[in-house]
């Protein structure tokens, strides 16, 4: 069961307002990029965070980053999440890029259920660091944008 049916069950994602360009509204939208800002300062933490949390939930995936600086791995998360939260604004350049990092990830042995994993662990993190800003609204909006981003990897590398 992936991870958005645990926190939505079978519903589908709501349909997003008129004003909206892609899956999220324009509050949605809104609230991933402002939680995201106040993620910034502590990116450091949140990468450490993260990782701790993937390894913990999937231990079968610690072996990909074997011969990976953990530290330098946060920062390059980190940088990745911040490009793609700045990219909503231009989903037409955000979609390319996001596929050619999919095509990437084929050559580092990710699967396609592994993104279930990062999913998790990235609320997870979300939730350690925005604390009581991490709302039900919040999550939402960060789950959509992730599985929609997700999707995009997971076709791009022919694992959908």
């Amino acid at each position: 069961m992936s991870f958005l049916d645990k926190l939505f069950g079978k519903k589908e994602t709501p349909a997003p307002e008129p004003e909206a360009e892609g899956p999220l509204t324009l509050k949605q939208k809104e609230l991933v990029q402002g939680s995201w800002e106040k993620c910034i300062p502590i990116a450091e933490t949140a990468a450490e965070l993260f990782y701790g949390r993937l390894f913990e939930i999937a231990p079968e995936v610690k072996p990909l980053f074997k011969d990976s600086d953990m530290k330098e791995q946060g920062k390059k998360l980190m940088q990745m999440i911040t490009v793609a939260v700045k990219g909503l604004d231009t989903l037409g350049e955000l979609v390319p890029a996001v596929q050619k990092l999919g095509e990437r990830h084929n050559g580092y042995g990710v699967e396609a259920k592994h993104y279930d994993y990062v999913g998790e662990a990235l609320l997870w993190t979300l939730g350690k660091g925005l604390g009581d800003d991490f709302t039900s609204e919040t999550e939402e909006a960060w789950t959509i944008t992730y599985t929609t981003l997700a999707n995009v990897m997971i076709e791009a590398q022919g694992k959908a």
